[in-house]
């Protein structure tokens, strides 16, 4: 694979190489097709080793997969693509299975959970630069319960409001992620507690002028109790945060613009 820097600017493919661009990059990356048929890294001796890595990395996906669910949809301020960078923290949880064979190794967050802790959904202008506050948090394991509090917001000093928009709003999310293991008999990566496995529940909070002052306020959001029965040791809670920009809509009520904020993992628990 290559980066095309300078005044390229090419997309699609010429003659078996491709051109292709990322979100969070302004490079165009290139990458030349072709390597062995899917049908013979399937059946070929020689690819033994990469079948049981193959097997391992569909745990790896889950687990990133499942990990934006349980961010309540606050990734959708992400500046750069996240799948990545979750399916890789997969990769590690999984290596610290010391026990099961390769191809087989379990992917145990509970085990390391601050593998998640503070993870930013964004590079340039991560949260802590945007909200320069310090919010306070507690989390009820047993209540799936979670509350955010945010100090005093003086946007003259404590926002950093880059695109200059009129409004913003504060969210919160509680989400629950399940370990995986390998199920040798459907050779596949399952959820220990697959009904908490991706689970959420989001708390927007209102518009606010980006020109104000706003006093203290706490935020509380609570799963269900069907939900709170079902926990067990094998499930992480993970509680987020976010500050969103919005704009004046057509209806001259303030309405969200897209990617225009930043959000974090404040705790895993």
């Amino acid at each position: 694979m290559a980066i095309i820097k300078g005044a390229f600017e090419l997309k699609g493919s010429i003659k078996g190489v491709s051109f292709y661009t990322m979100r969070g990059s302004d490079k165009v990356i290139m990458r030349s097709k072709g390597g062995a048929s899917k049908e013979k890294i399937r059946t070929s001796p020689k690819f033994a080793k990469l079948r049981l890595q193959q097997k391992e990395w569909s745990g790896c996906t889950k687990f990133g997969s499942y990990c934006r669910y349980a961010f309540g949809g606050l990734h959708r301020l992400a500046d750069y693509n996240l799948t990545p960078k979750l399916n890789k923290i997969g990769k590690d949880l999984m290596k610290l299975d010391t026990v099961s064979k390769i191809g087989q190794r379990n992917l145990y967050l509970t085990t390391f959970k601050q593998a998640l802790e503070g993870f930013n959904f964004n590079l340039d202008f991560p949260f802590n630069t945007v909200l320069r506050i310090l919010p306070r948090w507690e989390i009820d394991r047993e209540k799936l319960k979670a509350s955010v509090t945010f100090p005093m917001i003086n946007t003259d000093i404590n926002l950093l409001n880059i695109q200059k928009l009129p409004f913003f709003r504060l969210i919160i999310a509680i989400g629950t992620i399940s370990d995986l293991v390998y199920n040798p008999e459907t050779n596949q990566y399952e959820p220990i507690v697959y009904d908490l496995h991706g689970h959420n529940r989001t708390l927007t909070g209102e518009w606010n002028s980006t020109q104000t002052i706003l006093a203290e306020q706490t935020m509380t959001i609570q799963m269900t109790e069907e939900e709170a029965a079902i926990l067990t040791d094998n499930v992480s809670v993970l509680l987020s945060i976010a500050v969103e920009f919005g704009n004046v809509g057509t209806d001259k009520m303030p309405v969200q613009v897209k990617y225009a904020g930043c959000g974090k993992v404040i705790a895993c628990r």
